[in-house]
């Protein structure tokens, strides 16, 4: 699945990575109407597949998925490629300490359309 292709100006490629295929679909379109190129994967093993194939900017996890969490993506990730920007999104307010230290930046799923676009420029400074 290669980026796909936006008339607004190219920010840059974006990783969105959530087992809600709904939420992804939103995710998608709304980063795409800001510009960005967005891939999708609806777990974190297809999500690193996706980030060894593609120049990606930013990557965009959930923390609650099955089979790997948004946790135990940040470590793989990070083993993969140690310069990732890495954003955490999750509903809960409470993820576990160890989870936030490997990444970026999070962002409450219920604040994705007041903070992720700011998180996503943060990030890339």
């Amino acid at each position: 699945m290669q980026p796909s292709a936006s008339t607004e100006p190219h920010n840059g490629v974006l990783l969105c990575i959530d087992d809600n295929p709904d939420l992804l679909e939103c995710e998608k379109a709304f980063l795409e109407s800001h510009g960005y190129s967005v891939l999708v994967a609806r777990s974190g093993a297809r999500g690193l597949e996706l980030a060894s194939m593609y120049p990606v900017d930013v990557v965009i996890v959930d923390y609650s998925m099955p089979d790997m969490n948004g946790r135990e993506f940040a470590i793989e990730m990070r083993r993969l490629k140690p310069e990732a920007r890495i954003i955490m999104l999750s509903a809960a307010v409470d993820l576990p300490r160890q989870a936030l230290e490997l990444v970026n930046a999070f962002v409450a799923k219920d604040h994705l359309s007041r903070e992720l676009l700011s998180a996503i420029s943060a990030v890339r400074q």
